[in-house]
């Protein structure tokens, strides 16, 4: 009974914090695995956060500490501001759904939604109330009485969710729900999943590798690589302002183009200095101006080697060399196209360093021979190398 009482204090919707959680676990060998490092995270009341990472970046990890499935090493988690490290995964009132979505074939949909309800000794009334109310919400009325192996793998993750939904719990957890759909059914439950977490408005924490799952459906994105959580923003500032070179590679498709340069005065701005590959001579240099902005704000690294990354969607087709204000010109040659419909990727090489430009699908550039490239900087980003991590400037 006493965690009834805890729970009853907890509230019906959850703000749920991390405390400098960290998770290890042991291999075969007894080497030690850091899934989770020394993490901070507040999830707010109503709030949508994906959390976005590659494979073994600790985030079903991170789920399952909510859960409570997994105890952390150290910190604390907390929902509403009471602790529940030491709350049963039962207690803290959460519902998962995970890639896999352990349907029993044998029930009928309506006896999956049912069963978590009925193993809660819920009335039948209210039951059934709650499995029509997600029926109708996920558009599964009418495949109430199939099972599981009559649906399609859409349907079959709608139940999933359905089962979850039906619980009314105080946190939902998604475990990359959508890994196994096709791209076509996976866009569909994107906007299912956003429809219901607006219906609900209740936490919601989903995990994925996929960053268009990511930008299109987190109102925060969260991203983690190795068990440490390097950023947290929304979608839009996560892709125009990473905070290290690891969230410019991997936020982003093509990924952000990155320059490596020493940052010199020319003719009375702070430029980036790329030495051609194919020459160390400084005749041969490529000379960007910063904008000014830019460069009063990386002053104090004059001499020093620098990354400046910018995004396809900032490279142009230049006409002349005559760039205009806070823009650079740049020789480069094509390598190849990529068409994608409605825009094109173009591949190029310029200073011996490989380019990639999102361009309108309509424009063509000239397949041999050089070609004039215009980079709009006030949209750079600049980086320490040494750090990996982004560096203050006033890129847009």
């Amino acid at each position: 009974m006493q965690g009834a009482s805890e729970l009853a204090r907890l509230g019906t919707v959850a703000r749920v914090t991390l405390d400098k959680v960290t998770k290890t676990f042991h291999g075969p060998r007894g080497e030690v695995c850091l899934a989770v490092r020394d993490l901070s995270l507040t999830i707010e009341h109503r709030q949508l956060l994906v959390v976005l990472g590659p494979s073994g970046s600790g985030k079903t990890t991170l789920l399952r500490l909510i859960a409570g499935l997994e105890q952390p090493d150290t910190g604390i988690i907390s929902f509403n501001g009471q602790p529940v490290n030491h709350l049963q995964p039962a207690e803290r009132d959460v519902a998962m759904v995970f890639q896999n979505q352990a349907l029993y074939p044998h029930l009928t949909v309506a006896e999956n939604l049912a069963l978590g309800l009925r193993l809660r000794r819920m009335p039948s009334s209210l039951v059934q109330q709650r499995i029509q109310e997600a029926a109708a919400w996920l558009g599964l009325t009418n495949l109430l009485h199939r099972r599981p192996g009559e649906l399609s793998g859409g349907q079959r993750q709608q139940v999933a969710l359905g089962r979850a939904l039906v619980r009314r719990p105080r946190v939902f957890l998604l475990d990359e729900p959508l890994a196994h759909l096709d791209p076509c059914l996976r866009g569909q439950m994107l906007v299912e999943l956003r429809q219901l977490h607006h219906r609900l408005e209740t936490t919601m924490v989903m995990v994925t590798h996929d960053q268009s799952e990511a930008m299109r459906l987190g109102q925060q994105v969260a991203v983690l690589h190795e068990g440490r959580l390097l950023q947290v923003a929304s979608p839009e500032a996560l892709y125009q302002h990473p905070a290290n070179l690891f969230v410019a590679r991997f936020v982003g498709w093509p990924p952000m183009n990155l320059l490596r340069g020493t940052l010199q005065p020319h003719n009375g701005r702070l430029c980036m200095v790329l030495a051609s590959e194919s020459s160390a001579s400084t005749d041969q240099a490529v000379v960007l101006p910063l904008p000014t902005e830019a460069g009063a704000a990386l002053a104090d690294r004059c001499g020093q080697v620098t990354i400046l990354g910018l995004r396809p969607e900032h490279i142009h087709l230049g006409i002349s060399q005559r760039a205009e204000p806070d823009r650079a010109w740049l020789s480069g040659r094509v390598e190849w196209l990529e068409p994608m419909g409605a825009e094109t990727w173009v591949h190029f090489v310029a200073a011996g360093h490989p380019l990639v430009a999102r361009l309108a699908g309509s424009q063509r550039p000239p397949s041999t021979g050089p070609i004039g490239l215009e980079l709009d900087l006030r949209r750079a980003v600049y980086f320490d190398p040494a750090s990996g991590q982004a560096l203050p400037s006033v890129a847009c």
